[in-house]
């Protein structure tokens, strides 16, 4: 966001005997004060969300975050306060890293990318499938069509539209590399996935508008051929990986906010992800 000169500028300003320090957070925050002023009239500000509880579902974003394949992120300072008056990072990242989002184009020849997923997709309700206890004891399980019913029989019936997210037990194995993947290397790895006869049924008789996980991929670590991937990207709905803290949130009653950047050409991207209930 810098234009040429903004360093000397700054370097200059704070240099200045007897001038304020230049607090560019401040002028930030008061830009964004005013425009959101403009957007929402005072009124507007009296309404209060009627949801009061706010989990966030991703991972830090670190250099070095596991990756099912490519090189993982890297970061490297350019400038820093005491040097520029400012501080900013240069990250070099593949876009499937972190918590993020496989777009239908991600497997899909001529499928959506992350410009055309629209706002409502990225406001939806999420139930939690929770298979955290079996994959303690199985690494290579699967969500079932069977656990989506056991669901449904407990909680109600998955809403059209919903984000339907598996819980694992797999987020709190992030800070060690070999558990997170289960395997030194592709093809060996073992973690839990989708099965392919449960997001289908999904697609198929919930109309929702994605899949999630908290592993590395949709698939099960173990697969060859990712069919998850190809036939429920190939129903053009989405798909959210490397998910956090889906024990936290209410099996069902939540909203999902997917913070997903519409990135030029995107087969997806990290993603900030926001529950709400």
């Amino acid at each position: 966001m810098c234009l040429p000169g903004t360093v000397e500028t700054v370097r200059k300003e704070i240099r200045k005997e007897g001038q304020p320090r230049f607090d560019r957070r401040t002028a930030i925050l008061g830009g964004m004060g005013a425009a959101m002023a403009v957007a929402f009239p005072a009124k507007a500000h009296a309404v209060r969300p009627a949801k009061k509880r706010v989990q966030d579902l991703t991972h830090v974003f670190t250099a070095g975050f596991p990756v099912f394949a490519f090189d993982p992120p890297a970061r490297a300072t350019l400038v820093t306060i005491p040097s520029a008056g400012f501080y900013a990072q240069k990250w070099t990242l593949g876009e499937h890293s972190g918590t993020h989002m496989d777009a239908p184009g991600h497997f899909v020849l001529g499928g959506r990318l992350s410009p055309e997923i629209t706002p409502e997709e990225l406001i939806v309700p999420i139930v939690v499938i929770d298979i955290s206890a079996r994959a303690a004891s199985d690494p290579d399980t699967v969500v079932t069509p069977d656990d989506l019913l056991r669901f449904e029989r407990r909680h109600g019936r998955i809403p059209d539209g919903a984000l339907v997210a598996m819980n694992s037990g797999w987020a709190g194995k992030i800070d060690d590399l070999l558990e997170f993947k289960g395997g030194p290397a592709f093809p060996g790895y073992h973690f839990p996935g989708f099965g392919l006869d449960a997001a289908m049924w999904l697609a198929e008789n919930r109309d929702v508008t994605g899949i999630g996980v908290d592993t590395l991929s949709l698939d099960p670590g173990n697969s060859l051929t990712f069919p998850v991937h190809v036939n429920f990207l190939g129903t053009d709905r989405y798909g959210l990986e490397n998910l956090a803290n889906l024990d936290k949130i209410p099996p069902r009653g939540a909203t999902a906010y997917v913070g997903l950047i519409p990135w030029e050409e995107g087969s997806g991207g990290p993603c900030r992800v926001i529950a709400n209930w």
